[in-house]
């Protein structure tokens, strides 16, 4: 006999989420001096790996010296940040029992091509968050909290952009 499965419980108030995060990029900026994000991290952890493997490598390149020259890349704030953010969400999912092992898909998208797509689309966005110089949350969180134009250009584009697309991906998942 199997044991009754609970449903999970439900997703928590839009609105007051969103007050949270906000008063988290408050004390972010109260406490650390910095705003939120989520690319410099990983561009911290990629240069700490290719200091790692080709120091002289890393030493000849500026890009990669910005993270290098301040020490270890993978103590910052933004690496220290993101895997805050990681183990709050598995935390978050514990305590609401939404935490299982799958991949979401639509139902006629193999998982190989739903991963493939995603990795597609999570590099190309890494790539683009890169050369913008902050990702969605750099981007439209922390840049529309302090009133940057580009902050707010950026906000506006992507809304748009999901807005102008929403009706094409819908039909992937049904």
């Amino acid at each position: 006999m199997t044991a009754p499965t609970r449903a999970p419980r439900p997703y928590a108030n839009p609105y007051l989420a969103g007050i949270g995060l906000g008063l988290v990029l408050l004390g972010t900026y109260a406490i650390m001096g910095y705003g939120i994000g989520a690319s410099g991290a990983f561009a911290a952890t990629a240069a700490a790996g290719v200091d790692a493997i080709a120091p002289a490598h890393a030493a000849g390149n500026a890009y990669y010296r910005a993270y290098t020259d301040a020490g270890n890349p993978l103590a910052s704030w933004i690496v220290i940040e993101v895997v805050g953010i990681v183990i709050g969400a598995l935390i978050s999912a514990l305590l609401a029992e939404r935490w299982r092992r799958g991949v979401e898909k639509g139902p006629g998208v193999t998982t190989r091509t739903r991963l493939l797509l995603a990795f597609a689309g999570g590099s190309l966005m890494g790539f683009a968050s890169r050369l913008a110089r902050g990702c969605t949350s750099g981007l439209a969180l922390t840049g529309g909290a302090v009133l940057s134009v580009g902050g707010w250009v950026f906000m506006l584009a992507l809304f748009g952009a999901a807005y102008a697309l929403a009706p094409l991906m819908k039909r992937e998942w049904r």
